[in-house]
């Protein structure tokens, strides 16, 4: 299982990115997929999850600004994140995990993991 960021980069406060993850399509069709960050001397936090069927769960600090959604057909996973803050500063990774019925934030629930894409805010 191969997954591959794209989109990062630096942006002013209140901006916004698209932040892109290309999947091998099985992957996509069936398994659990997330989007997680970790900013320097902090562990990595989960910030978006969705499950095969469309079921979203998101962390609290990005609710309302953050969306993840996926194009099967595509093999693709996305992150739009809106009004950004400096808080929001980390290497954002696309993560898979096996099928699940309610998508969890943890770390611990996904095996396959991209390189990571900055985001500076």
């Amino acid at each position: 299982v191969q997954l591959v960021e794209s989109g990062g980069g630096s942006v002013q406060a209140g901006g916004s990115l698209r932040l892109s993850c290309v999947v091998s399509g099985h992957v996509m069709m069936s398994y659990c997929m997330g989007w997680f960050r970790q900013a320097p001397g902090k562990e990595r936090e989960g910030v978006a999850v969705i499950n095969r069927r469309g079921t979203t769960n998101y962390a609290d600090s990005v609710k309302g600004r953050f969306t993840i959604s996926k194009v099967n057909a595509e093999g693709t996973l996305y992150l739009q994140m809106n009004s950004l803050k400096p808080e929001d500063t980390a290497i954002y990774y696309c993560a898979a995990g096996p099928p699940c019925f309610r998508p969890l934030l943890l770390v611990s629930e996904y095996h396959y993991w991209g390189h990571g894409t900055q985001v500076t805010v």
